[in-house]
């Protein structure tokens, strides 16, 4: 059903139940002339005369009174349906499909979705984790965080924060092993490789030379495709390894883990927020889209400064 023709429909129920053709005008704020148009339209779809008119009055036909008693009811269950469509769009309820990935995001994500589920108990988070892509449609994706990655078309993208990658080592590797001084020095230590998490090869080590970035392969000492993982095995002292900033942030803060060859940490690629039109987003969807960019957009707390850089590297002197 077009909208001209239900709207037309609308104008004919609604003249009937006010018995008046300038009421149902005013009652849908239109024209008597356009609500006449529309009767005439509809007249003219059907095929059959709806009212007998008369300069003073109108009245149903034999065919107008079957359409209408067959019509209101239809209608008026359309009406409901478009209520509790309104309705449900502002309800702060019901499901919330996130997509992310599985590095960075129990430390970057996992504040921000514990405090919405505290302000909205209603919603109920679906959540998937995972460095793969996701089809946004096949799987009904309402919000998705994403590394450096252009978005699907249709999609809103809003970038929260560059993510640095740094070599980095415990203090425990460095008394044991020495600390590198080079690219080339790495050729002699324990380092950890990447496996991309989809088709398992091993992914070189992305470092600033000059003013690009490049890729340096390394020997591994070891491998795998879990970055808490490999974490674990770089805060017990058995590798050197790349690492997010915003999940080893802290750690660096702390003095848990120390930065090496600060001279070669990339940061060209971003974090970012995805969604689509906000125009049409439920209210649950709309509010954890406000929090996460208020919560997560130019923080601080997942960047290094230079300046914090420099005193954590000086432990390496």
């Amino acid at each position: 059903m077009a909208i001209n023709e239900l709207r037309s429909i609308t104008t004919f129920i609604r003249t009937v139940e006010l018995g008046s053709l300038s009421k149902a005008a005013a009652a849908q704020q239109i024209s008597p002339q356009a609500a006449s148009k529309a009767l005439g339209q509809l007249e003219q779809h059907l095929g059959v005369r709806l009212f007998h008119r008369t300069t003073r009055s109108m009245s149903l036909t034999e065919e107008g009174q079957r359409f209408f008693e067959a019509a209101q009811p239809s209608l008026l269950g359309l009406q409901q349906a478009l209520n509790g469509a309104r309705q449900t769009r502002e309800d702060l309820a019901g499901p919330l499909r996130i997509v992310g990935p599985r590095s960075v995001s129990v430390s970057v994500i996992g504040p921000v979705i514990e405090e919405y589920c505290r302000l909205y108990p209603e919603v109920q988070p679906d959540i998937e984790l995972d460095d793969r892509r996701s089809n946004w449609v096949e799987e009904r994706v309402d919000v998705g965080f994403r590394l450096g990655a252009s978005p699907e078309e249709g999609l809103i993208a809003r970038p929260l924060f560059p993510m640095q990658l740094l070599i980095c080592a415990a203090p425990s590797y460095l008394q044991r092993h020495g600390v590198p001084r080079s690219l080339n020095d790495l050729d002699t230590h324990r380092c950890s490789a990447f496996r991309h998490p989809e088709d398992g090869r091993v992914i070189p080590w992305r470092v600033k030379m000059g003013d690009g970035e490049q890729y340096h392969p390394v020997r591994p000492a070891f491998c795998t495709n879990d970055e808490q993982l490999e974490l674990h095995a770089v805060l017990a002292g058995e590798i050197i390894a790349q690492v997010a900033v915003p999940t080893a942030a802290g750690l660096i803060r702390s003095g848990r883990l120390v930065p090496l060859l600060v001279e070669h940490m990339t940061d060209s690629y971003q974090m970012f927020l995805y969604y689509g039109s906000r125009q049409a987003q439920p209210a649950r969807v709309r509010r954890f889209i406000d929090l996460a960019v208020e919560r997560l957009a130019n923080n601080r707390e997942f960047v290094l400064s230079r300046e914090e850089l420099a005193r954590a590297a000086a432990a390496a002197q």
